[in-house]
């Protein structure tokens, strides 16, 4: 059976992960593929290097790198901001370990737009954290990546975010609903970060919802059949699943 074949199947043989899965909606008149998925029945985690220390970098790569270990990535996204060297801008975890700190300044460009906020990915939960927040609480995340700035904070768009602007990208990021469910969404044509956030907040109803990045934002999801390429990437999240033999 091939990789792709696999990661079909996988869909039907879990049951947690079949009932959440990916679907195309529209709002607005724009139309989005969002993900969704309960982190109490699914692995949710990040990736940055593979077991050489080389950046991952591709879904491809990913793939070839789970199938290595007997796993399958059922989706991935993009997961946050990096430096040309494709390392994380800010917080970093992976399986418990911080490989970058978290950064709280200001600072140039969307990842300094205060709020930024934290995704926090642990044994059968998830959150989505504003930075100061995170701080004073300091969570336990076997998983995390930093991005910015913050959609929706306590069910508000974020107050820098104008209704009336120009700037328009492929935008990709990711919330929690109140009953603990991620949604990852991702844009099918430029949209404004108010457009933008106003789908994680009237539709996807997550109170706290996180910007994951813009122009070089990706989705892989095998159910929809769809593997987009492009320029190598920094940090990735994906749902990995034990791949049938």
């Amino acid at each position: 059976m091939g990789i792709r074949a696999a990661l079909v199947l996988i869909l039907f043989l879990l049951p947690g992960l079949a009932a959440a899965g990916c679907q195309s909606l529209t709002h607005e008149g724009r139309r989005y593929t969002v993900c969704s998925f309960d982190p109490a029945q699914t692995q949710l985690r990040m990736f940055l290097r593979d077991d050489t220390g080389q950046i991952i970098g591709s879904f491809a790569r990913l793939e070839a790198l789970l199938d290595s270990r007997g796993q399958a990535p059922v989706f991935a996204m993009n997961g946050g901001m990096y430096h040309p060297d494709r390392a994380p801008v800010g917080l970093y975890i992976e399986d418990g370990q911080v490989l970058t700190p978290t950064v709280a300044r200001a600072g140039p460009g969307n990842f300094g737009m205060l709020p930024n906020g934290i995704l926090c990915l642990a044994d059968g939960r998830a959150e989505v954290i504003e930075t100061r927040r995170y701080l004073d609480r300091m969570p336990e995340c076997r998983h995390a990546t930093q991005s910015g700035p913050m959609l929706v904070i306590d069910g508000a768009l974020h107050p820098r975010f104008l209704p009336d602007s120009t700037s328009r990208h492929i935008r990709n990021g990711v919330g929690v609903d109140a009953d603990g469910r991620v949604h990852f969404a991702i844009s099918a044509r430029p949209v404004t970060f108010h457009e933008f956030a106003r789908l994680f907040r009237d539709v996807l109803g997550t109170p706290q919802a996180l910007y994951l990045d813009g122009k070089i934002s990706r989705l892989f999801a095998p159910e929809i059949n769809r593997a987009d390429g492009g320029l190598p990437m920094g940090p990735i999240v994906a749902a990995v699943a034990d791949a049938p033999r």
